[in-house]
């Protein structure tokens, strides 16, 4: 059901219409409100929309609203939890974002699958948010962000904590 609902709004986007792609999915969310892909897709199309004119033509609080009633509809997404939390960092809301990156590390942990490109990526993009917030990096408040972002750069690039430390340590 889910490819008969976006085919249109997809098939829009592909011919370089996004606003034509967004007004179709916001017609077809009306009809199909329980079809967590439309609410997704909206997001990611809005947010394009929005990077592409470097305003919020669309408020970004619509933008998480319709990321959030993915996930809540579709629980078990990765890639909706990730893009949310990828938007969430984007729009500096580095709490929410940090709290849905850890969500998603768990559900790797839990699937037994290792630190992906998503958190390695994520780790650079916090420790960017961070250093808007405080230059300095010395703040109580972006201490455990920090090394929440320190902690997945090391794991995506395969070492525990421990080894890094030890490898860090050695002099050469």
């Amino acid at each position: 059901m889910s490819e008969e609902v976006t085919a249109r709004a997809i098939e829009l986007f592909s011919n370089g219409d996004l606003d034509g792609a967004i007004e179709e999915l916001e017609k077809q969310i009306k009809a199909n409100g329980t079809v967590a892909m439309l609410h997704h897709m909206y997001a990611e199309f809005a947010n394009m929309k929005n990077m592409e004119a470097q305003d919020d033509i669309i408020p970004g609080g619509k933008i998480m609203m319709s990321y959030k009633k993915a996930m809540e509809l579709d629980e078990e997404n990765m890639e909706y939890i990730a893009d949310f939390a990828s938007f969430a960092l984007e729009c500096r809301r580095v709490p929410v974002a940090v709290k849905e990156f850890q969500r998603y590390a768990r559900r790797l942990e839990i699937e037994d699958i290792p630190i992906d490109d998503v958190l390695y990526n994520a780790s650079r993009n916090l420790v960017d948010a961070i250093e808007v917030m405080d230059p300095t990096r010395q703040e109580a408040m972006v201490q455990p962000w920090l090394q929440q972002a320190l902690l997945w750069s090391v794991a995506a690039l395969g070492f525990s904590k421990e080894e890094a430390i030890e490898i860090l340590q050695n002099e050469f």
